[in-house]
């Protein structure tokens, strides 16, 4: 989730609420556009430093200035000072309530943060005040995948879809959505779009792969395995369904079955998680090895 920052120099004219007593300076609004442009400046140079007190000075001048609180929410977002990040884009939401770059930015940190229901609550808001933005409905969707909520999943990343956005993780997600809510069709359709977005695609090639094999179109699901494996060949999982799909495709070829899940326990063998299953297939390849020698008696 990238950030949305406000890059143009000449800033928003906001409303100024005046000081309620003497003893508060009043706001100077060209003051803090001023220092807004300084701090502007300061971030293109690589200048981070200065580019925050600019912004804090912007923010002293005219305490309403939502564009200074939103990019300095930014630069602490970059920073993976998630919490002030938050503190920031909240106030650009206070200060510009119908500011939907600060809904959105507010939505993206809350989610990195795996606040999901906070993260969609701003999420949805950015969409209502800018309801054409595609990339928005891609943001929500990440919260709905999170949730795995996959009816809402499938409605955001639609409108998401229908509005000319989009990319291989959301066909991905749209994929997963379907095959969860077991609309075969619609998810491989999905998955096989996310793979023509992105060739070396782990996930989708993978969930394909499930779907097959629960179709019994063996020699398919292999295909998906063997593909998933070659984006990430470090992922046993995939190397586990391979060999299971190549032996119930072709159950007595023995030496290659052998050699499948030789193959999965070689990688897999040295992690924790896969104990069980590498177990399993020692056992297994054992016993392949006894019907390989009963056939060769044959």
């Amino acid at each position: 989730m990238g950030l949305l920052p406000r890059h143009r120099l000449a800033a928003l004219s906001l409303l100024v609420i005046p000081a309620l007593t003497a003893t508060y300076a009043p706001a100077d609004p060209a003051k803090a556009k001023e220092y807004y442009n300084q701090a502007i400046k300061a971030k293109q140079n690589g200048d981070i430093q200065a580019a925050i007190t600019a912004y804090q000075a912007a923010i002293t001048e005219d305490e309403n200035y939502a564009d200074a609180y939103l990019n300095l929410g930014v630069i602490y977002f970059e920073q993976k000072d998630y919490d002030k990040a938050v503190e920031m884009f909240s106030k650009a939401t206070e200060k510009g309530p119908d500011n939907a770059d600060a809904f959105a930015n507010l939505g993206r940190v809350q989610y990195k943060l795996r606040r999901y229901p906070e993260a969609e609550t701003a999420l949805k808001r950015a969409i209502e005040l800018n309801p054409d933005d595609a990339a928005l409905y891609a943001d929500l969707a990440r919260v709905y995948f999170r949730k795995r909520n996959y009816p809402q999943l499938i409605e955001t990343l639609e409108q998401c879809h229908k509005k000319g956005g989009g990319d291989h993780i959301t066909w991905f997600m749209l994929g997963k959505a379907y095959y969860e809510q077991e609309k075969t069709d619609k998810a491989i359709a999905a998955l096989k779009k996310s793979i023509e977005l992105k060739a070396k695609n782990y996930n989708a090639h993978f969930t394909l792969g499930r779907i097959y094999l629960a179709q019994e179109k063996y020699l398919q699901a292999a295909h998906e395995f063997k593909a998933a494996l070659k984006a990430s060949p470090k992922k046993y999982r995939a190397a586990y369904n391979y060999a299971a799909a190549m032996e119930y495709h072709k159950p007595e070829n023995y030496e290659e079955n052998i050699k499948n899940w030789e193959a999965f326990i070689r990688l897999a063998k040295n992690n924790p998680k896969a104990r069980k299953d590498v177990d399993i297939a020692r056992k297994h390849v054992e016993e392949l090895k006894e019907a390989l020698k009963v056939s060769q008696l044959n």
